[in-house]
């Protein structure tokens, strides 16, 4: 019998899961999910500054392994299974400079959140998905994975390619299982935190935004399209990926950088 999809609430009855879903483009993730019939649940260290009924809050520091328990523990207590988890939790908060600035906290720290926190969440999550044979993790990485910028994001850049590799890894063991995981890797999303580093750049070089909005992406190697990505696209790509229309995707990352890196 050949499958018919329902575009509009195509995710009705699903339960999906997006960490650091506060804002940027984990809040688009979460908005996408929910306008597609999903109820969703949102995760991060702060409440978010927007509120939005239709998205269900948890308070948790994923960076450390307890609270990852703690977010496994309430939605499973609260919602009894999760159909979909993106694991879009990332930051780096290190200084320039290059390795020899870099002390073992700043690594440490930099692959507890980028790395370790989606291998916590997917062992918490994954039994319940495999029992039912169903489900869906998506992993956000950086094309930072492929291209990094050692002076700046070393241990960024470092944590994301483990996880595109970790990513691939486990889709190999539990897709046979009826579980797809993907890889997504934007290039630079240009989120609120994006546009005041462009008007901080600005205010520093006495240039306006829109050249230093440049200035980062001639940093990158330039971005081919002109511009960066917008939260929103990368949330389309996701809400697709998690949808029956890609139920027959599994194992690959999907990269959206507007042609930024410059192999194939």
């Amino acid at each position: 019998m050949e499958q018919e999809f329902m575009f509009n609430n195509e995710l009705s009855g699903k339960v999906a899961l997006v960490t650091g879903g506060t804002k940027g483009t984990g809040q688009a993730i979460a908005k996408r999910l929910l306008q597609a019939g999903a109820t969703v649940i949102i995760t991060a260290r702060n409440k978010p500054e927007e509120s939005n009924p239709g998205l269900h809050f948890v308070a948790a520091d994923l960076s450390r392994a307890e609270g990852t328990q703690r977010v496994v523990e309430t939605v499973l207590a609260d919602y009894s299974r999760l159909d979909i988890l993106v694991n879009n939790l990332g930051s780096s908060e290190t200084p320039g400079g290059g390795f020899a600035v870099l002390t073992d906290e700043d690594w440490v720290s930099t692959i507890q959140a980028n790395l370790l926190a989606p291998v916590r969440l997917d062992r918490g999550f994954l039994p319940q998905m495999i029992e039912r044979g169903s489900g869906v993790i998506i992993h956000i990485a950086s094309i930072q994975g492929k291209l990094p910028l050692y002076d700046s994001t070393l241990p960024y850049a470092a944590a994301k390619a483990g996880l595109i590799n970790y990513s691939k890894s486990l889709s190999n063991e539990v897709s046979p299982k009826g579980v797809r995981v993907l890889t997504v890797s934007p290039g630079w999303i240009f989120t609120t935190s994006a546009k005041r580093m462009a008007q901080r750049i600005a205010e520093s070089a006495s240039m306006t935004v829109e050249q230093a909005t440049q200035s980062i992406m001639d940093a990158l190697g330039g971005i081919p399209y002109g511009r960066p990505a917008k939260p929103e696209e990368v949330a389309e790509l996701v809400g697709f990926l998690v949808s029956p229309r890609a139920g027959y995707l599994t194992g690959t990352e999907y990269i959206i950088d507007g042609g930024t890196v410059p192999t194939i």
